[in-house]
C-alpha cells in the first residue's frame, strides 16, 4: 500500500484540515495526492487548493447510475496512484465497483460507537436511547453500510443537556484526532482482518 491518500469530500472538510495538520506536523507519514468532491461548491476544495493540493470535482449528477459514477471516481484514483482512501464527509453510498476496486483499502470516520448508530444522524440517535457514553469509530469500508472491521474508536461522555449539536462538536474533536492516528496504524502494516475483525500487529483488535 502506497502512502499516498486519495481524499473523498462533500463539504467543509473538516476531517481532511486534521489530515493535512498531521501530515504537516510530522505525526502522519503521508501524502494527500488528491481530493475529490461529488459538489463543486464544497468548501474542503477550497481549502486543500490553499494548501498545493490537487483537486477533482466529479459530480455524481452527470452519471446514469452509482456504479458507473463509482467506476470514474475509481478511475480518478488511479490516475493519482492512491493506495489508500480516505471518505471525510462523502455523503455517497459506494457500490462494490469501489468497494472491490480498493480491498482493505478505503477507511471511514463515523460519529457513533458503531456497531452502534450506523447510518445518519447518529448523535440524534445516541440522545434519543439515552445513552451515557458517545463516540467515534475509524473503520474499513464494505459493501455493507457501516459495518466494516473497526481500526480505533474514541470515546466521549454524554452530558444530561446535550443537543445533537453540543454532542456533534465534541465528537468532531475526537474525530480530528483519532482520524490520522488511525491512518497512521493502517498504513504502519502488520495488520490483518479476520472476519468482522481488525487485528494489529500485536494481535488485538486496537480501540482506543
Amino acid at each position: 500500500m502506497t502512502r499516498r491518500l486519495g481524499v473523498l469530500i462533500s463539504g467543509r472538510g473538516s476531517n481532511l484540515q486534521a489530515i493535512l495538520a498531521a501530515i504537516n506536523g510530522g505525526a502522519l507519514d503521508a501524502t494527500v495526492a488528491v481530493v475529490i468532491s461529488n459538489k463543486a461548491e464544497a468548501a474542503g476544495l477550497t481549502f486543500a487548493r490553499r494548501a498545493g493540493v490537487p483537486t477533482e470535482v466529479l459530480d455524481h449528477r452527470g452519471f446514469r447510475s452509482r456504479a458507473e459514477y463509482d467506476t470514474a471516481l475509481v478511475k480518478r484514483l488511479r490516475e493519482y496512484d492512491v493506495g489508500l482512501v480516505c471518505l471525510a464527509g462523502f455523503m455517497r453510498f459506494l457500490s462494490p465497483v469501489f468497494v472491490n476496486a480498493f480491498p482493505h483499502a478505503i477507511l471511514n470516520v463515523h460519529p457513533s460507537l458503531l456497531p452502534a448508530f450506523p447510518g445518519v444522524d447518529a448523535q440524534t440517535q445516541a440522545l434519543a436511547h439515552g445513552v451515557k457514553v458517545a463516540g467515534c469509530t475509524v473503520h474499513f469500508v464494505t459493501e455493507e453500510l457501516d459495518a466494516g472491521p473497526i481500526v480505533m474508536q474514541a470515546t466521549v461522555p454524554v452530558r444530561p443537556d446535550d443537543t445533537s449539536e453540543t454532542l456533534a462538536a465534541r465528537i468532531l474533536a475526537e474525530e480530528h484526532r483519532l482520524y490520522p492516528a488511525a491512518i497512521a496504524l493502517v498504513l504502519s502494516g502488520g495488520w490483518r482482518i479476520e472476519g468482522r475483525r481488525f487485528l494489529a500487529p500485536d494481535g488485538a483488535g486496537v480501540q482506543r
